[in-house]
């Protein structure tokens, strides 16, 4: 009969997102996955099966937790401008708070590219998501008149999508806050009345 596991897996997910995402997937040993999570070999193989396995549900436990912060924000108060402002600024604050780490999703991309398995189609799964998310909020924003006329609420989405994107990973590159947000405050300029 087999023992019953002894450790919240969830949590162990959670561990383990968080050495890939401060040292990339490919520098991420199965040591590194045992101190973060505090498990052992047999028990991170025997629950997750593998170090790729262990990422995939890592990069989807992320993108999960980041899709419901955008969401909210999204479905906020305010204009469609005042909540892309938001959506920004929280891109900016969150990553300064989670120590510069920029975007695990992002990170991943720069990496691995899209690979064609089940790290690929989480990826490919956030970013429809986020497009899907702010396209909405920019048809939004032309009906209620603070984002300029004419605009392709798909192309709004594209464009945000990149510049959420790019301002992580300023962050990870130690660009400062006044500059994150200058960049943040163009972006927006060209999007608003």
């Amino acid at each position: 009969m087999a023992r019953p596991r002894e450790f919240d897996e969830t949590a162990a997910v959670e561990k383990a997102m968080y050495a890939f995402w401060e040292h990339g997937y490919e520098a991420t040993s199965t040591q590194d996955l045992c101190e973060a999570t505090g498990l052992g070999r047999s028990s991170v193989y025997n629950t997750f099966t593998s170090k790729r396995a262990l990422f995939q549900r890592s990069l989807t436990h992320y993108t999960s937790t980041q899709l419901g912060k955008r969401q909210a924000v999204l479905d906020g108060p305010g204009t469609a401008a005042e909540r892309f402002a938001a959506v920004l600024d929280h891109a900016i604050e969150d990553d300064l708070e989670q120590r510069r780490r920029g975007c695990l999703v992002v990170n991943t991309l720069a990496e691995l590219g899209v690979p064609d398995d089940e790290v690929g189609a989480a990826l490919r799964n956030d970013t429809e998501r986020n497009l899907t998310m702010f396209a909405e909020c920019a048809r939004e924003g032309l009906l209620d008149g603070s984002l300029q006329d004419g605009l392709d609420p798909a192309d709004v989405a594209e464009f945000l999508l990149g510049t959420t994107s790019g301002l992580r990973v300023m962050a990870r590159r130690g660009t400062s806050r006044e500059s994150m947000h200058a960049v943040a405050d163009l972006a927006l300029k060209a999007l608003t009345r």
